[in-house]
């Protein structure tokens, strides 16, 4: 029996064109938010039409966030069982495969992938979702079953923290969904072996999203002193011993990430070649200019300073502070790689906020090389937030 769903229709001056030409957002001052519609619950299904009552697609509505409606299928006949669910999982799985030889991967990148506000990734016979939509959050155990048949693993692990969840009025809840997890993931990325800690860890435990950036990075480190800040569990510092690095050298808040790194180091036989330092980061690299220390590759992965249009001014001022604190502990001649995950600041803006710190810091630069995430972190064009990573790799003079 066909369940009749609700409609929701876009207002008179909304501009519909972005959403058939491939956006994939309604906000909720383009809606007709009636009484009917506010009525719909979070992650319910409804057939959204424009203004003239023409149907444009099947959408998920959440009223109670600023994103009201996301749409799930451009047919609006469709309907979100679990056969939609393994053809858009089967095709995901079907890019990963062709571009990674070992299941190590982001599996699923939300609206990219065409499963909006859903994260997955894949650590072997373990996959971890971050259902950061309505909708995700209630077929939980549904992607998850789905999940299993079409890739194969047997833990799913449901990591459900993060800003993106509190934003669709979401708790925040860690739990596995099924099989059991005895401890940290050996994840092998550019020959550095990582340890993931799926329950515990930031994110979902590790950041593929730079993996070429990792190895843009492993060009310059052979024989050389690295430095990486906000390292999480190692993640350029393991990257460029395994190139062979003379020494890393990394700096990060969390203690228990840095016991990871350390892991990561030791499962590679390079324990020897690596330093922690926990705690404040940009106490650390002024602690470090101090004592005259000196690397021949920086580099600094810092968090999300502007993860919102409203927290741009104060993110890029972060970014420049960043840049202005790393330039001085690079040597004459070495490198310095500043990176930025925040959708917010554009990569001009970065890239500006970038070179004013480095100036400020005293040094003249070449940019080398401009990066960005993995293919298994695919780009929506017309959603920018998808494309949100960027790196970049300077050589610094004076």
């Amino acid at each position: 029996m066909t369940v009749d769903l609700p409609t929701i229709r876009l207002r008179p001056k909304s501009k519909p064109q972005a959403i058939r030409h491939g956006f994939p957002w309604v906000f909720a001052d383009e809606l007709v938010t009636d009484r009917r519609t506010r009525a719909i619950a979070p992650g319910s299904f409804a057939i959204l039409e424009d203004a003239e009552h023409r149907p444009m697609g099947l959408v998920t509505v959440n009223p109670n966030s600023k994103i009201i409606a996301r749409m799930m299928d451009p047919d609006p006949e469709a309907r979100i069982t679990r056969d939609w669910l393994a053809e858009r999982l089967t095709r995901a799985l079907a890019l990963r495969e062709r571009l990674f030889d070992k299941p190590f991967y982001r599996l699923v990148h939300a609206e990219a992938d065409g499963l909006p506000g859903t994260i997955i990734d894949r650590f072997g016979d373990a996959a971890v979702i971050q259902p950061n939509a309505a909708w995700a959050e209630g077929m939980a155990d549904e992607i998850a079953a789905v999940l299993r048949d079409v890739t194969g693993v047997s833990t799913v692990v449901l990591n459900g923290q993060g800003r993106a969840r509190g934003l669709e009025g979401l708790t925040e809840r860690t739990e596995i969904l099924s099989g059991d997890v005895a401890g940290p993931v050996e994840v092998s990325m550019n020959g550095a072996i990582y340890l993931a800690d799926l329950m515990q860890g930031q994110k979902t435990g590790i950041f593929y999203d730079q993996r070429p950036n990792h190895a843009f990075a492993q060009r310059l480190a052979k024989g050389q002193r690295v430095l990486d800040v906000f390292s999480h569990v190692g993640g350029f510092g393991l990257a460029a011993l395994a190139a062979g690095a003379s020494h890393a050298t990394c700096v990060d808040g969390s203690a228990a990430a840095l016991e990871l790194a350390r892991g990561g180091a030791e499962a590679m036989g390079a324990a020897d070649r690596l330093t922690t330092r926990q705690g404040d980061a940009f106490a650390q690299m002024e602690a470090l200019a101090a004592d005259g220390a000196q690397f021949d590759v920086v580099i600094c992965d810092p968090p999300a300073f502007a993860p919102a249009k409203p927290a741009l001014e104060a993110g890029l001022r972060a970014y420049e502070r960043v840049a202005k604190l790393a330039a001085p502990l690079v040597a004459p001649g070495g490198y310095l790689g500043l990176c930025s995950c925040s959708h917010a600041a554009d990569l001009t803006s970065f890239r500006n906020a970038s070179a004013r710190g480095i100036g400020r810091g005293g040094r003249r630069m070449q940019l080398l090389h401009t990066g960005q995430a993995g293919p298994d972190h695919p780009t929506l064009p017309q959603l920018a937030e998808t494309g949100y990573l960027k790196a970049l790799f300077f050589r610094l003079d004076g």
